[in-house]
C-alpha cells in the first residue's frame, strides 16, 4: 500500500497540474470562458503599464500573457502525467510564476480578493515541493550483536512485552 506521503504527493500533484493547465488555458483562448480570457487580457495591459522596464524591452501584454500562460499548461501537464524529478522542476517554475504574479497584482494595486486565489495555490506548491524533498521514512534498523561469532538480535532495544515493565 502506498504511504500517506505519496498518496499527499499525488494527490497535489494532480489538483495543482489541472488548475493550472486550466488557468494556462484561460489566458490563451477565450474559449473555456470568454469573460475570464476579457479580464486576463485587461490585467495584464494594466500590468505592463505598471512596469515599463517590460515596454522597453519590448514585451507586450499579449507576449507576457501568451508566455505565462504557455508555461502555466506545459508545467501543469509535467505536474499532472510526468512522473519523478520534472514535476519538482515544474512545481518550482510554477511557484516561481506565481510569485512574478503576486508582484504583479501588488503592484498595480489590486485588492486581496483579486490574488487571493495565488496566495492560496503558492502556498499549496511550496508545501507540494516540501514534502516531496523531504526523504522518505526508512523502517528502524535491527542491530545485531555478536556473541562468539554468532549473531543474535539485540533484545535490550525491543519494546517491552506486554505485561512487564522494563527497569533502568
Amino acid at each position: 500500500m502506498a504511504s500517506p506521503r505519496t498518496i499527499t504527493i499525488v494527490a497535489l500533484s494532480v489538483a495543482l497540474g489541472l488548475f493550472f493547465v486550466f488557468m494556462g488555458t484561460i489566458k490563451l483562448t477565450p474559449r473555456l470562458s470568454r469573460d475570464a480570457y476579457n479580464e486576463m487580457k485587461r490585467a495584464y495591459k494594466s500590468y505592463v503599464r505598471a512596469l515599463p522596464m517590460l515596454k522597453k524591452m519590448g514585451v507586450s501584454s499579449i507576449l507576457l500573457r501568451k508566455s505565462i500562460g504557455a508555461l502555466e499548461v506545459a508545467c501543469g501537464i509535467v505536474m499532472t502525467l510526468v512522473p519523478g524529478r520534472p514535476k519538482d522542476v515544474a512545481n518550482f517554475l510554477l511557484l516561481l510564476l506565481v510569485l512574478a504574479v503576486l508582484f504583479f497584482h501588488q503592484l498595480v494595486g489590486d485588492p486581496l480578493k483579486r490574488y487571493a486565489h495565488a496566495l492560496v495555490f503558492g502556498i499549496l506548491l511550496t508545501c507540494r515541493l516540501l514534502i516531496a524533498r523531504q526523504p522518505e521514512e526508512q523502517p528502524p534498523e535491527k542491530r545485531i550483536l555478536s556473541v562468539n561469532g554468532d549473531e543474535q538480535p539485540l533484545v535490550h532495544e525491543a519494546a517491552p512485552e506486554k505485561g512487564k515493565m522494563k527497569v533502568s
